[in-house]
């Protein structure tokens, strides 16, 4: 087995995914996504569906208004359908515990010294997909009449 790029199809897995959401029919997809992210969520030892969750929320994330485009290299080609907002949710929650799994699942397979980039691009696309509150700081009164 050969090293991953830090992309969120930069591996055979997630681009096998990819391939699977293009010849997949629109009504089909969400179910594809959906899955993956829910098995991910529901594993309770293996994250054997982790390269495709990380794939399916850089789906979801691209429909985000703060999101990037995921057809770029290995990901998928053909337009996807508006997919539900729930999932984004999901698919933060997902990634969550796939950064914090301690099974070697990147430090095995993403090239050494690359491993902070793959990271930053899970928190990138968690941050997309479920982003912090927007700040109020808005003072109560103004004391400088």
């Amino acid at each position: 087995m050969g090293t991953w790029g830090t992309g969120p199809f930069d591996n055979d897995t997630a681009a096998d995914f990819a391939n699977t959401l293009d010849d997949a029919g629109a009504e089909e997809r969400e179910a594809l996504i959906r899955g993956v992210i829910v098995r991910t969520l529901g594993a309770t030892d293996d994250l054997s569906d982790a390269e495709e969750a990380v794939g399916a929320a850089a789906v979801l994330a691209s429909q985000c208004p703060a999101g990037q485009p995921s057809n770029t290299g290995y990901g998928p080609k053909t337009p996807m359908p508006e997919f539900p907002t729930d999932l984004r949710i999901l698919a933060a929650e997902a990634l969550t515990r796939i950064a914090a799994d301690d099974s070697g699942l990147v430090s095995n397979h993403v090239e050494s010294g690359a491993a902070h980039r793959w990271f930053a691009m899970v928190n990138a696309l968690r941050a997309v997909l479920d982003p912090p509150p927007p700040s109020f700081d808005i003072p109560l009164f103004d004391l400088e009449t």
